[in-house]
């Protein structure tokens, strides 16, 4: 898989298969419950794995368009892409939240 060019819909098997974990799906709606447009530093997401775990999980999400990532320096950020989500899968970050 590749990364997607920013604001193609991914396809839903990818999604699903990325919001299977439940770690990636913590990332998912934490940067859910916040305000639009907030870019977090990756390591400031609680995750009980190592680097490069944690490097994978990322990468899949980023795959699946479901984060917007940006690497600067030796660390990067990620952002939600809402609109995008909102539009191609309507409803889905709001059950994310509240499964959480």
């Amino acid at each position: 898989m590749t990364d997607r060019e920013p604001g193609v819909p991914a396809a839903l098997q990818a999604v699903l298969a990325a919001l299977a974990d439940p770690h990636r799906r913590r990332v998912v709606s934490s940067l859910a419950r916040e305000d639009a447009d907030v870019e977090r530093p990756c390591g400031s997401f609680d995750l009980p794995v190592s680097k490069a775990t944690r490097t994978h999980h990322f990468r899949v999400l980023r795959e699946a368009g479901l984060v917007e990532q940006r690497f600067h320096g030796n660390g990067s950020s990620v952002r939600l892409p809402r609109e995008d989500i909102e539009r191609t899968y309507p409803g889905l970050l709001a059950l994310l939240v509240a499964e959480d």
